[in-house]
Formats: C-alpha cells, sequence, structure tokens
C-alpha cells in the first residue's frame, strides 16, 4: 500500500507508524532532502536535522526510550498554502527505562511536497527533558 499524499492523510499515516514503532516506514515518509526543526530544543539537544538520514539517525532508536501509545487531542488546521498544516496534538505513553508516565503537547508545522515531508517544526515543551530519565532519544545529553 503506497502511503498517503495529501499532508493532513499522510501525518495521520506518520502517527500511526509511531504507534507501531515501524521507524522505518515513517522515515521513508521524508523526501530526501527533508528538514526538521525544533525551535524550543534545550541546550544540548539537537535543533536542526538535515536531510532523510539525519532524520534516520535521531529517530532509529525512539522506541526503545518511549512507547508511544496514543495521540489524542489531534487537531489538524489547513493552511493559505495548500501543502503545509499545522497540527497540535497530545502524545502519551511511558518512558521504557523507568516506566514513568509520557505526556507531551506538541504544535507542528508540516509541509508535504509530492508524497513526502520536506518540512517539520516540532514545538515540543523543553521543560519536559528536564524531568530525570527523559533522554528521549538516546542523545546521552
Amino acid at each position: 500500500m503506497s502511503a498517503p499524499t495529501s499532508p493532513a492523510d499522510l501525518y495521520r499515516h506518520s502517527l500511526r507508524l509511531l504507534l507501531n514503532k515501524d521507524i522505518p516506514a515513517w522515515v521513508a515518509l521524508w523526501a530526501e532532502d527533508g528538514l526538521m526543526e525544533f525551535p524550543f530544543a534545550p541546550d544540548g539537544w539537537p535543533r536542526r536535522l538535515e536531510g532523510k538520514e539525519a532524520i534516520a539517525t535521531y529517530m532509529r532508536h525512539y522506541p526503545d526510550h518511549i512507547d508511544l501509545q496514543d495521540f489524542p487531542d489531534l487537531r489538524i488546521h489547513q493552511t493559505t498554502d495548500p501543502a503545509t498544516i499545522v497540527v497540535e496534538m497530545r502524545g502519551v505513553g511511558r518512558l521504557v527505562d523507568s516506566g514513568a508516565r509520557f505526556d507531551m503537547t506538541y504544535i507542528a508545522v508540516v509541509t508535504v511536497r509530492d508524497g513526502h515531508i520536506t518540512s517539520y517544526r516540532d514545538y515540543w515543551n523543553p521543560l519536559a527533558v528536564q524531568e530525570p530519565r527523559a533522554d528521549f532519544t538516546g542523545s546521552g545529553r
């Protein structure tokens, strides 16, 4: 089955892949020159990932650190650019290492061209990484 091409449908599909912990399939949704940005990332965390390979490296061990279980409160807003959406959502689950509850609120600005994610600005809460054992991506801060 091929991935959906509308930004909203592709984004919903990407969330299902994350819940299924299928990181290779999630990465396959990205354009080769895709850009992932984290404008609110605290010191020691990446603020910009350029290219599919950098995004794959960043996400490779994500399921080893966070067991995502649901994305409640998903709202996808169309913009005046049909290729760009604004997403509001929560990601809930648990931190694998400690078993602690994970509950993060996100706002993302996502652009899709030719059926692939080309830009993803992830406005997540940097205060959450101040929690003990909150090394979500194995960055070893």
